[in-house]
């Protein structure tokens, strides 16, 4: 596939609802090229970026098995034509939560899956799509690079009966770190941020309002957010992310909130 006019390209994990969802409709602006990975495509988003003459594609993508769509996404990005994008990102946003109780509790599936959602396929499609744009940048493409992970408060603070997806944020984070490191020693490399988004009124939250007291100690601080209305509307959050996206120090430091 070949991009007609320079373009800067977006590869959104999760934008089928939430905060990606959010996100996607937000990224939906002339000059993009945006490339959705999510479990479900959104038809809606398919009329919007119509209507506003942006190059959309969506893939329907289970990323707890993320093996094919690693495989796709570096092929679609070697068929693309590097002096046609003026720049790359992309923003592992997709996450999932598991059963909230504590982790003797919690069914093993959902939480390899968890895991698998949370972390290992964001480290895996960051490699493939590190790898493909590193063969553009070899070839001389001058274009920036930028790698966003959508992290959480809870990487950084512990909360019982949320371990599995605790530690993949926490994981989120040291990843994006290490892969901070090696980009510092390429030339050309590209910038990593993992960052928190804030508490936003998503379906997780609703999940842990809705969670078993006796199991979850914490519930009663959910409950209180919600009812102070202190959640940020995915869309206010969205723009949030979208503006430290485009901060000139992007990468510095590269574990971030967006409240800070």
């Amino acid at each position: 596939m070949n991009t007609p006019l320079a373009q800067d390209l977006t590869i959104l994990t999760g934008a089928s609802r939430g905060l990606g969802l959010a996100l996607a409709r937000q990224l939906m602006r002339p000059g993009h090229l945006l490339l959705c990975l999510s479990r479900h495509v959104n038809p809606e988003l398919e009329h919007e970026a119509r209507a506003a003459g942006v190059h959309l594609e969506q893939w329907a993508q289970d990323l707890g098995d993320a093996g094919e769509a690693v495989e796709r996404l570096e092929r679609w990005l070697h068929s693309l034509h590097p002096p046609a994008i003026n720049s790359a990102t992309l923003i592992n946003n997709a996450g999932l939560l598991p059963s909230i109780v504590p982790l003797q509790d919690c069914p093993a599936d959902e939480l390899v899956q968890a895991l698998r959602v949370g972390l290992e396929a964001p480290m895996l499609l960051s490699g493939a799509f590190l790898r493909a744009t590193q063969a553009w940048v070899d070839a001389g493409w001058q274009g920036e690079r930028k790698l966003l992970n959508i992290s959480s408060g809870l990487g950084r603070r512990a909360m019982a009966a949320q371990s599995p997806y605790c530690a993949a944020k926490a994981g989120l984070d040291h990843f994006s770190r290490c892969v901070a490191l090696e980009q510092a020693q390429q030339p050309h490399g590209a910038k990593v941020v993992s960052l928190a988004p804030g508490v936003i009124a998503t379906g997780m939250q609703v999940q842990m309002r809705d969670a078993d007291p006796r199991r979850f100690p914490d519930r009663e601080r959910f409950v209180e957010l919600h009812q102070q209305g202190l959640l940020t509307s995915p869309e206010q959050a969205a723009a949030r992310v979208l503006a430290w996206l485009e901060r000139p120090d992007f990468g510095d430091p590269v574990v971030a909130d967006v409240r800070d």
